[in-house]
């Protein structure tokens, strides 16, 4: 006979959503998705290309040129404000559409995770949402398809207590992978 798990406490959250966190979790999802390592990877190896590029007009045997260095530094800045601008500019177009929605409140449990907001709410039960990733601010659930598509974001800051950011990773743990970066500290509340 199969032992019953105790059920946790449901974790509840309460938040403005913010620019920073559109940005943060469009970051940090293109860190925790395949499709997302795959267009980093893409960017900077075209922002390598185009170093190797740079040096090689330097180093030539007919020294540089003047439009060969301009072209060069022109892409480079083009990949570079891709990798950097293109994240940010998605994130506030994302909290353009959700801004007016006021404060959102949401609720974590063993069923899943429910959103709500002035205009919707929103139910996710745990097979919608199979892998999160955190970051110092905030916890970024994905859907599992391999490119992320959607995703729920969850502040810290939404927490009433410390102790609740604690079993909030706790509960995703049970329910979610987690992927993505693990360098994140975090100090554990008695």
């Amino acid at each position: 006979m199969q032992e019953a798990r105790p059920v946790a406490r449901p974790v509840e959250l309460a938040y403005l959503p913010t620019t920073t966190d559109a940005v943060t979790a469009i970051r940090a999802r293109m860190r925790a998705t395949p499709a997302g390592r795959l267009q980093n990877g893409v960017l900077i190896a075209c922002g390598l290309v185009v170093l190797q590029g740079l040096v090689l007009n330097f180093t030539g045997p007919k020294g540089p040129s003047l439009q060969s260095m301009v072209l060069s530094l022109s892409a480079l800045a083009l990949v570079a404000g891709m990798y950097l601008l293109v994240p940010a500019l998605q994130g506030r177009q994302v909290h353009r559409m959700v801004a007016p929605q006021g404060e959102f409140q949401a609720v974590v449990d063993d069923s899943g995770v429910r959103v709500a907001s002035r205009y919707s709410e929103t139910t996710y039960r745990w097979p919608m949402l199979t892998r999160y990733t955190e970051t110092s601010e905030l916890f970024v659930l994905l859907t599992p398809d391999r490119y992320g598509i959607g995703i729920v974001v969850l502040p810290k800051r939404g927490a009433a207590e410390p102790v609740d950011v604690d079993r909030l990773r706790d509960l995703l743990n049970l329910h979610a992978t987690r992927t993505g970066p693990k360098r994140i500290r975090t100090v554990r509340h008695v």
